[in-house]
């Protein structure tokens, strides 16, 4: 078991505030130069998942990569998760995610409506991103139910992290540039839900031992 401190600052406050929180600049640079590598490697077809994906994206399988795994253990990460999610979490799910030039926009939408316990997710962006490669919009505050608010498209440099809380109004934008926007898409969700989610791990294409558990501390 992974404790875990969560720290009582502006940054805390926000993220409980807005439902998410951008942490420009966290990953470090041969740590994303090393996940860039890794999702080349674990690129597959849509149709070669256990379940077919959308062909609207280039997805990769990268959940046993060290340094995935270690952009998924960076501090400052887990604290965002932590103040999300306020009970024991573990690591549920790592996929690469990049839109193909001129995909679909998706709507917004919510990863876990009307779910018992939260999930928490994390979109770390392995290459600059904005309007023009299909960054991700989201609308501020709405992770507790209201659909109220403005859509704002997110921009910024590769190795910037978005940690969002599942329930905020987020979708993809179109990829019209055709420039890469690498991610990996991270979920973390709280562990009374282990039990039931780990029957659908192989459908969901884990491969990780999601055993560990994380314990955010005041």
């Amino acid at each position: 078991m992974t404790n875990h401190r969560s720290q009582p600052d502006a940054a805390m406050t926000a993220i409980a505030d807005q439902g998410y929180a951008l942490l420009p600049g966290a990953v470090p640079p041969e740590l994303v130069e090393a996940a860039r590598a890794a999702f080349e490697a674990g690129y597959l077809p849509p149709d070669q998942w256990p379940v077919p994906r959308d062909p609207e994206w280039r997805l990769a399988q990268v959940d046993l990569d060290p340094a995935v795994q270690a952009i998924c253990h960076l501090p400052a990460v887990l604290e965002q998760v932590g103040a999300l999610i306020e009970a024991p979490f573990f690591l549920m799910q790592i996929d690469g995610r990049d839109p193909r030039p001129g995909n679909r926009c998706q709507p917004l939408h919510r990863d876990a409506p009307g779910a018992e316990h939260p999930f928490a997710i994390a979109m770390v962006f392995l290459d600059d991103y904005g309007p023009d490669n299909g960054a991700t919009q989201l609308v501020p505050a709405t992770h507790r139910g209201s659909d109220d608010g403005e859509a704002m498209v997110l921009a910024g440099r590769a190795g910037d992290i978005a940690v969002l809380d599942a329930n905020l109004l987020h979708g993809g934008t179109s990829n019209t540039s055709g420039a890469p926007r690498r991610s990996l898409l991270i979920t973390w969700a709280d562990t009374r839900l282990r039990e039931e989610l780990v029957t659908t791990e192989k459908l969901r294409g884990v491969r990780m031992d999601t055993g560990e558990v994380f314990v955010p501390t005041a």
